[in-house]
């Protein structure tokens, strides 16, 4: 039976020339008409004219039987004729692949060395296990300016505190009674006390249906609202988290800041949580408004990054401790342009133990109802606030403070026109509500007055008011 590519050749054609490979139980030949001989007999076989054109290949057929090849082709194994000049240059090209091999053993070896040194330095999870947690902490340290090790530390630290806060609405469906919560605003805030309070402004948690607190181990609080003080733009939230996992900022103050002091304010700017940017102190004593309107005096400018998402974070000083609530940003591209102002911490401090007490402000006052600064221009009065009433008992009754009094001729006189508290000029309503927050209910200011053109002062004991 022949096989495929193959023709069977008669018994008495004429011997091959070409040589004749025997090695064990397989017989492999030139492709040429051949005779092999056995101790039992002779067969030939002849290879397919076109196939011995396409390569040069030695034939393996397989010997079955003593004295009969098998005419089934069964390709077992080829190999390309070689010359000897052929077989020396395959070698010396063998050996160069060996070198080269090598070569590029040694260089992958280093360069994996090398990656986990340097990814060792800086992330500190690639060093070997055998190395200690110190060894590898000092090892990242040395590397490090004693600044920088400061800021890192700082952070580590003062980070725990910072929160993602989001803003939530439920929204109802058109056609279906069906209703989800969406996202509708994100900001930053801090944990105040071990109590679970945490601070952050107003205007981020405005108009939320429900607010979301969450901590950088992935751990997510629905918070309740203990009190809002929309004119100073601040907020407190309470969380129900155990004591052991909150850690509070320490407080500073801003009696000490000075111009170029460093600031560093730590946040979640564009839902990019946790990130810590650096500045200064650019300026104090600035001044900007709040939703309602109103004037947060004394803010800190600064000039490290401050971008929407940072709202509500902590400004800090050199030490770790609070200096400021970082509120707002001026800018044409809702961006970091390189001013940005906080919230004092002394105005903080004030507001927050507030709303945590009563769940409001207490604002001090003096115990008179006043006209608004459209109506006191219209009166003429350029300057000051005018009183219109003062409440019985007060503390501005007992001091002996005017408002507007009706005359005999049924014409009416203004009422005093306050235009100082203390030591603080007053030249409108918002200066006079300014200048009584630096006090608390129960103290006695020197009011500064205007009556019947005259300047007069006189001592009133502040009460308490929403």
């Amino acid at each position: 039976m022949a096989a495929k590519g193959m023709t069977t050749g008669s018994r008495g054609s004429s011997p091959s020339t070409s040589r004749v490979v025997n090695s064990g139980r397989y017989i492999a030949s030139f492709p040429l008409l051949c005779w092999m001989k056995t101790g039992l007999g002779v067969s030939a076989y002849q290879e397919d004219p076109a196939a011995r054109k396409k390569t040069d290949r030695i034939l393996v057929y397989k010997f079955v039987n003593p004295g009969v090849f098998s005419r089934e082709r069964i390709k077992i194994k080829t190999q390309r004729l070689q010359s000897p000049l052929k077989k020396n240059r395959r070698l010396a090209m063998s050996k160069w692949k060996v070198r080269i091999a090598l070569a590029g053993g040694l260089l992958l070896s280093f360069a994996i060395l090398l990656g986990d040194v340097v990814l060792g330095v800086f992330s500190g999870k690639r060093e070997p296990q055998a190395v200690s947690a110190g060894m590898r902490s000092a090892g990242a340290d040395s590397l490090l300016r004693p600044e920088e090790a400061h800021l890192v530390k700082l952070f580590e630290k003062a980070s725990r505190s910072v929160v993602f806060i989001t803003n939530t609405a439920v929204r109802r469906g058109f056609f279906f009674d069906t209703s989800k919560e969406v996202a509708q605003g994100s900001g930053s805030g801090f944990v105040w006390d071990k109590k679970g309070h945490v601070v952050t402004n107003y205007h981020v948690i405005a108009g939320a249906d429900s607010v979301i607190v969450s901590f950088d181990s992935k751990t997510s609080y629905r918070a309740r609202v203990v009190g809002v003080a929309a004119d100073k733009d601040l907020a407190v939230l309470k969380i129900d988290a155990s004591a052991d996992s909150l850690y509070p900022l320490s407080i500073g103050t801003s009696n000490s800041l000075k111009v170029g002091m460093m600031a560093l304010a730590i946040g979640n700017p564009f839902g990019l949580d946790r990130s810590l940017s650096k500045g200064i102190i650019s300026a104090l004593g600035r001044e900007f408004r709040s939703l309602t309107g109103r004037t947060i005096t004394s803010a800190i400018q600064t000039d490290a990054a401050i971008n929407p998402g940072n709202s509500g974070g902590p400004l800090l000083d050199s030490g770790g401790r609070l200096i400021g609530v970082n509120t707002t940003i001026i800018s044409g591209s809702r961006s970091s342009s390189g001013v940005g102002f906080a919230i004092p911490v002394n105005t903080v401090r004030r507001v927050v133990e507030q709303l945590i007490r009563f769940g409001k402000v207490v604002r001090p006052t003096l115990g008179v109802y006043n006209f608004s600064d459209e109506q006191a221009r219209y009166l003429d009065v350029e300057r000051g606030v005018v009183i219109r009433n003062v409440v019985k008992e007060s503390g501005a009754a007992v001091a002996g403070l005017r408002g507007v009094r009706e005359l005999r001729n049924r014409r009416f006189a203004l009422g005093d026109v306050i235009v100082g508290i203390a030591e603080d000029a007053v030249d409108d309503e918002d200066d006079l509500l300014n200048a009584l927050e630096k006090f608390k209910a129960g103290d006695k200011v020197k009011v500064s007055i205007l009556r019947d053109g005259k300047e007069k002062t006189v001592t009133v004991k502040l009460q308490g008011a929403e």
